[in-house]
C-alpha cells in the first residue's frame, strides 16, 4: 500500500489549491479515506472523511463549505480541492486511508489512530 500525495504550494488569502493522493497497491474505493493537517506545533486532525463507493462524507466545521473530498476511480487518486483559503489552512496536508469502508463511528473519523496508512504529506502555506 502506497499513497503519494502532491499539490501543496503556496496560495493567497481567499484563493484556491488542489491535492492529489495517489493510490497503489489496493483499490481506492474499497476503502474509506481523508485529508488531514497537521500545523507546526501541533496534533495531526481530519478535515474530511470520505466513504468508500458513494458512502458518507465528514466535514471538521473549519471545513465546512471550503473544502471538498472527492475520488477518481479510473486514476485510483483522491482529491482535496480547497478553496476559500486563510492563514489558518497553512499546514501540511496529509492522506489517510481507513482500515474499512465507512468512515469511522462519531468523532473517530478525525483523529489519526484510526487509519493505517498515510501518504508523505505536502506542505500548504497561505499568506495575505
Amino acid at each position: 500500500v502506497q499513497l503519494q500525495a502532491s499539490g501543496g504550494g503556496s496560495a493567497q488569502t481567499g484563493g484556491s489549491l488542489r491535492l492529489s493522493c495517489a493510490a497503489s497497491g489496493f483499490t481506492l474505493d474499497d476503502y474509506a479515506m481523508s485529508w488531514f493537517r497537521q500545523a507546526p506545533g501541533k496534533e495531526r486532525e481530519g478535515d474530511l472523511c470520505s466513504g468508500s463507493s458513494g458512502g458518507r462524507t465528514y466535514y471538521a466545521d473549519s471545513v465546512k463549505g471550503r473544502f471538498t473530498i472527492s475520488r477518481d476511480n479510473a486514476k485510483n487518486t483522491l482529491y482535496l480541492q480547497m478553496s476559500l483559503l486563510n492563514y489558518e489552512d497553512t499546514a501540511v496536508y496529509f492522506c489517510a486511508k481507513s482500515p474499512l469502508r465507512s468512515c469511522a463511528a462519531g468523532d473517530n473519523w478525525s483523529r489519526y489512530r484510526f487509519y493505517n496508512s498515510w501518504g508523505q504529506g505536502t506542505q500548504v502555506t497561505v499568506s495575505s
